[in-house]
């Protein structure tokens, strides 16, 4: 089979890699699965649409290697979204030796929708029935053995977070590989008309794909009408079912099999759809016992509290502010550790350089340029980012993400564009690089170009501690204590709601001017509440999501450091290229509220806003090199004897949350976005907004007293 490929064993032996395809829904365990058997840590949060690529792993068992590839999850082989179609194309043209069709056992009558249309497609399966410790918590028992009869392939039932059933998963994976033959008969039957207008098509599907794809399911897919189906046909293998004439005889002749029997060829999909779900249903209804409504009583009962019309939004608004609270509480002691523990190394490097004989400027370009800067990227970023995602994560596992959407569903409506929106926009508090990748889950290309545009207007993380620090020095004090940290936690949860609003007003704009269009519906899952696990949240949370941005954020701060370094040594006729730079900003950025300094500042942090504040009280003291500051009461008094006042701590406030994204959301903006166009226009945005907004409150608070 060409899923199978040969690869070198241990002692210089050779043995064939068997290629598994993980099909499933959502929020089924799937990702969990392919974790547990391949050891790889993907991420497996607890909402749909996570999964929007296919990851790859590898495992052994019996002495055979097999590749598994985790499939985007999917509610349907019938595509309506990218996802779908990326699922249903590996399934047809990649020719997988086999599948594991990974179900939900607290909810499988959803679940063998997907099921069904797969075993039509791939029949050499294994259907893992997940979450059995769930299922048992609720009473619900699953007849798997009767399950496995019914649908004619093996079925294993698992709870893959506890590795239960894993062994057995894999010995039935492995007794694919003896070529166990499909079922006699199909788990799902059609209304003779189907059946038989199908057979009118076989000779002509045969023919045009030469047997590579299964000819029933073909058949079937093209007296729906499928277009997706009829391009990937005519990409993957050279037939174009359009212009082949003896096909569109026999669909002329199938279309009149189906009116005779009473069934409008314009209804066909919808038929065959309803056929497959009444065939879940009766085979639930068979193999499943104990799923009663009090099951699911305690979620409908934390449904109506956190997404209720009342109560939806303030709880939405309550648990951002805790999470901000305890992200500022918590991280200042631990950056003031890390950040003398670097500084302490930074030391030891100049006494290495000066042992060496080193240039001064050597040593300046190296040690006071790069490695500084990444010292204060680092040192600023990793505790706030260490605290933030973990409990941000919590959430996530707990299922409270996708009951965000919900609740914001209404105003991206009124907004004209999609409710999953608001996850994305969840995840840019993290990073907005990674809010921008998370778009990928939008199904409509419009709404998709507006989401990933309008996502840098909510603060990421790298922002929070310049707003942290404004807040505290000119807005709250720097004596408190933890009403302090509360008030700074107020504070901040308004800037931020601040910044939502704009992404409202500005996704409404695109969507009636550039990007013009109708929202389009979805369907959001809203999975049952789980208890989260709290030491996978903290593992996954710092792997794949901390050091992710921080090495990221890392490998832009480490050029942007040189820069710094020889903009700030470098004289001509006696003065810095960076007083040069502030100077000549300086009219321009007076009409905006703030002055040359901080403009050049953000200028400079554009490859990590972590550096901005560094920058400005380099420049302030003309030091060479980035300068420490022992607290904020220091700062205060550094920035108040260089003319700051309230009016200006406002305006860098405003300028911080709306102004162009960093280099490494740019560079993946123009990734996702796959124009120029699109990159300018996200980078602009914000730009002009940011602009326009520091412009306006600088001419009206210099009005007041």
């Amino acid at each position: 089979m060409r899923g199978e490929r040969v690869i070198p064993a241990a002692g210089g032996r050779e043995t064939r890699q068997s290629t598994i395809a993980l099909v499933g829904n959502p929020n089924v365990g799937k990702s969990t699965v392919f974790n547990a058997l391949t050891g790889m840590r993907q991420h497996t949060g607890n909402w749909p649409g996570k999964t929007v690529g296919s990851a790859q792993g590898e495992y052994r068992h019996r002495g055979r290697a097999y590749r598994l590839v985790d499939l985007p999850g999917v509610y349907s082989l019938l595509p309506h979204s990218a996802e779908e179609e990326v699922a249903r194309d590996f399934l047809c043209f990649e020719e997988p030796d086999g599948a594991v069709l990974v179900c939900d056992a607290t909810c499988l009558e959803r679940n063998l929708n997907l099921v069904l249309q797969t075993l039509e497609l791939i029949p050499n399966a294994v259907v893992c029935v997940n979450l059995l410790d769930e299922a048992r918590a609720k009473g619900i028992a699953v007849h798997l053995a009767g399950l496995s009869r019914r649908l004619g392939v093996p079925v294993v039932g698992t709870a893959a977070n506890r590795r239960e059933g894993l062994t057995e998963l894999k010995n039935a994976v492995a007794e694919l590989r003896r070529g166990n033959p499909p079922p006699d008969t199909p788990p799902v039957r059609y209304p003779a008309a189907i059946e038989q207008a199908a057979r009118c098509l076989f000779p002509a599907v045969e023919r045009g794909t030469g047997g590579a794809v299964p000819t029933r399911w073909a058949a079937l897919r093209l007296l729906e009408g499928d277009e997706t189906l009829f391009a990937a046909l005519a990409a993957r293998l050279g037939w174009n079912p359009a212009a082949d004439s003896a096909l569109q005889e026999a669909l002329c002749e199938a279309h009149a099999v189906l009116r005779a029997g009473g069934i409008a060829p314009e209804t066909c999909k919808e038929t065959i759809v309803t056929c497959i779900t009444y065939t879940a249903e009766r085979i639930s209804g068979e193999m499943v016992c104990g799923a009663d409504e009090d099951c699911h009583r305690r979620d409908r009962r934390l449904d109506r509290i956190l997404t209720g019309r009342l109560t939806g939004i303030p709880l939405m608004l309550g648990l951002l502010a805790g999470i901000l609270w305890l992200t500022i509480a918590g991280a200042n002691y631990p950056s003031q550790l890390l950040a003398e523990g670097l500084f302490w190394v930074q030391d030891r490097l100049t006494a290495l350089f000066t042992a060496l004989g080193a240039p001064d400027w050597l040593h300046g370009a190296l040690v006071l340029g790069v490695y500084r800067v990444l010292a204060w990227v680092v040192s600023v970023m990793l505790p706030p980012m260490a605290i933030f995602f973990p409990l941000f994560t919590l959430l996530e596992d707990f299922g409270y993400l996708p009951r965000i959407a919900f609740v914001l569903d209404h105003a991206f409506q009124k907004a004209r564009t999609c409710g999953k929106q608001a996850l994305t926009m969840c995840m840019g508090f993290g990073c907005n690089a990674a809010g921008v990748v998370g778009c990928r889950i939008i199904d409509s290309p419009r709404e998709r170009l507006i989401a990933i545009m309008t996502n840098s207007l909510v603060p990421c993380n790298g922002r929070f501690p310049i707003l942290i620090a404004i807040i505290t020095m000119f807005f709250v004090g720097t004596q408190g204590g933890v009403l302090r940290s509360f008030l700074s936690a107020l504070l901040l949860l308004g800037t931020i709601v601040l910044g939502v609003l704009l992404t409202f007003a500005v996704s409404r704009l695109l969507s009636v001017t550039v990007l013009k269009g109708i929202p389009s519906s979805f369907a959001l899952e809203l999975p049952p509440y789980r208890r989260p696990r709290i030491g996978q949240v903290i593992v996954r949370s710092m792997l794949d999501r901390t050091l992710f941005v921080l090495r990221r954020a890392v490998i832009v701060a480490a050029p942007a450091g040189l820069l710094i370094w020889l903009l700030a040594n470098v004289q001509v006729d006696g003065v810095t290229l960076l007083a040069y730079c502030t100077d000549f900003l300086d009219p321009f950025a007076r009409l905006l509220g703030l002055d040359g300094v901080i403009l050049i500042a953000f200028i400079l942090g554009f490859p990590a806003s972590e550096i901005v504040i560094p920058v400005m009280i380099m420049t302030y003291l003309a030091s060479g090199t980035l300068t420490d500051f022992t607290d904020y009461s220091s700062l205060h008094e550094l920035l108040i004897a260089h003319g700051w006042t309230w009016r200006t701590a406002l305006c860098t406030m405003l300028f911080t949350l709306v102004h162009w994204p960093c280099s490494t959301t740019c560079l993946t903006i123009g990734k996702e976005a796959g124009r120029a166009k699109w990159t300018l226009l996200a980078v602009a945005i914000p730009t002009a907004i940011g602009m326009a907004l520091c412009a306006l409150v600088a001419a009206v608070t210099s009005l007041l007293p």
